[in-house]
């Protein structure tokens, strides 16, 4: 497939995946299991899943590796097995895409706070995200996809492996913030226009914020990082925030609803759009259909 820079370049749309984790719990996950661990004992369920992305119109397939670095691996006692659970993700991703998707490789937190907020060295974080994605470029991954990060500073770090790896893999970094009295901030306190400037200056070649808020938030997250920015932006927004009640947990916002937030993110210079958690195929089906009629009405002018 074309390289994603150059289609973004051109002004390209492309639409994104949506959730994984919501799906695998669908699908048997119990509450507390790794998402990652289903690459080892159950990858159809990964590949099944993807495929129905496709069929809903997805150009991006996220891998299950949000949380495969070995450092958070550790707490499920499945550190020494990342490199093949990396692996076996990209692999079951590849196979449902057959070539007709980018495969994007997921790089979530670590779980640990960087000295001198917490334990973690910074030459530690460096070092995992390295092995990580290491193993996601030997599977063949299309782009890095550094995502849900909270401290910019980690997202430096894992920017800085990707980078120290293959200098010409696309990078595309988001970041979840949260709504405060002053405007929306990451929980270590920084803002969208920080984000944006740090992100870029590092190394990134996408930008833009993932979970944390629904599509009515992320419109107005959106706006800012078009401000801020000349990089290409992405948002993947939740169906909402979660609402548990006596038979479960579930997303409010209909495939519909979170469509025409997308709309309005286009009309603003958003380029890639998909879900997070909560959504399924049905979202990015709706996703997908506000962006074929807005790219018609667009050449229709």
């Amino acid at each position: 497939m074309e390289n994603i820079l150059k289609r973004l370049k051109r002004g390209e749309i492309i639409v994104a995946d949506g959730a994984l984790g919501t799906l695998l719990m669908q699908r048997g996950l119990k509450l507390g299991e790794p998402p990652e661990s289903v690459n080892i004992t159950n990858p159809k369920d990964i590949e099944e899943i993807a495929m129905l992305y496709l069929e809903a119109g997805a150009e991006i397939i996220t891998t299950n590796s949000l949380g495969a670095s070995s450092m958070k691996l550790q707490h499920y006692s499945l550190d020494d097995r990342a490199e093949q659970i990396n692996l076996l993700a990209v692999e079951a991703a590849r196979r449902a895409a057959d070539n007709r998707a980018y495969i994007a490789g997921s790089v979530g937190t670590t779980g640990k706070l960087l000295k001198p907020y917490g334990p973690a060295k910074p030459e530690e974080v460096y070092d995992s995200f390295y092995n990580q994605i290491a193993a996601l470029l030997a599977g063949g991954i299309d782009i890095v996809c550094i995502e849900t990060m909270t401290d910019l500073a980690e997202a430096e770090l894992a920017v800085k492996a990707a980078r120290s790896l293959d200098t010409g893999i696309p990078i595309m970094s988001t970041v979840t913030f949260e709504e405060k009295p002053r405007g929306f901030f990451t929980l270590m306190g920084s803002s969208i226009q920080e984000s944006a400037e740090r992100l870029e200056k590092a190394g990134s070649d996408i930008i833009g914020s993932n979970c944390g808020n629904g599509s009515e938030k992320m419109v107005r997250i959106a706006k800012e990082f078009i401000n801020h920015t000349q990089l290409p932006v992405a948002i993947q927004s939740n169906a909402g925030l979660p609402v548990r009640s006596t038979e479960g947990m579930s997303y409010p916002e209909t495939p519909d609803f979170l469509a025409a937030n997308a709309a309005a993110m286009l009309d603003l210079g958003v380029q890639i759009v998909g879900g997070c958690c909560g959504t399924g195929p049905a979202h990015i089906r709706a996703i997908r259909i506000a962006v074929d009629d807005y790219l018609q009405l667009k050449s229709s002018k």
